[in-house]
């Protein structure tokens, strides 16, 4: 995808989502995120997953053992993890080093998955990364394949723009309704602050 695709992406996720879920499977790794600005809300509930893969890996940064028990389940022998959890994104990012930096002093403690032996953090080289703050912790994820999905199919550049023409056209029509229909995604969104 193009820059402008993923800063749209960056833009539809930080407002309002949630990080619902975090599945690493040998190589591939997949999130999803619930209330996402896309679409169109009435219709259904909208989520977007990311996928990344060949050569991926993920980086968690936290100061609390308590806040990552999620990674408790983690199972080292077969590279696998499927955990359902809820936490709000303060903040979304793709391949941008120095928002990277800022991780590495605003949180005293890091833990590495990587099927390759050599991975370091502090010096990726893979093609694709995307950066998560999250309100305790922050994630840092990557490979050398990056998709993105609907629950009905796989996102390209025009879909992504239909999706967000979509969003922008239930918003503008529940702020001409806002007296007689509440939605509390509506309601947070930058527009209105």
């Amino acid at each position: 995808m193009k820059s402008e695709s993923l800063k749209l992406i960056e833009d539809v996720i930080t407002n309002f989502a949630k990080l619902t879920s975090i599945d690493i499977s040998e190589d591939s790794i997949y999130l999803e995120f619930i209330d996402v600005e896309l679409g169109s809300p009435k219709d259904e509930d909208f989520s977007l997953s990311m996928r990344f893969a060949n050569n991926s890996f993920i980086s968690i940064f936290y100061d609390n053992i308590w806040d990552i028990e999620f990674l408790s389940k983690f199972n080292y022998k077969m590279h696998f993890l499927q955990e359902d959890l809820i936490m709000d994104v303060r903040k979304i990012k793709f391949l941008d080093f120095e928002y990277l930096n800022t991780f590495f002093y605003n949180y005293s403690k890091s833990k590495n998955f990587s099927l390759d032996k050599d991975f370091d953090v502090h010096n990726i080289r893979c093609d694709f990364f995307c950066l998560i703050e999250l309100n305790n912790i922050a994630i840092v994820v990557g490979g050398n394949e990056m998709n993105f999905f609907t629950p009905n199919e796989r996102i390209d550049e025009d879909i992504l723009k239909e999706l967000s023409n979509q969003w922008m056209m239930y918003y503008l029509t529940y702020h001409q309704k806002r007296n007689i229909i509440k939605d509390p995604m509506c309601e947070n969104h930058p527009f209105n602050r």
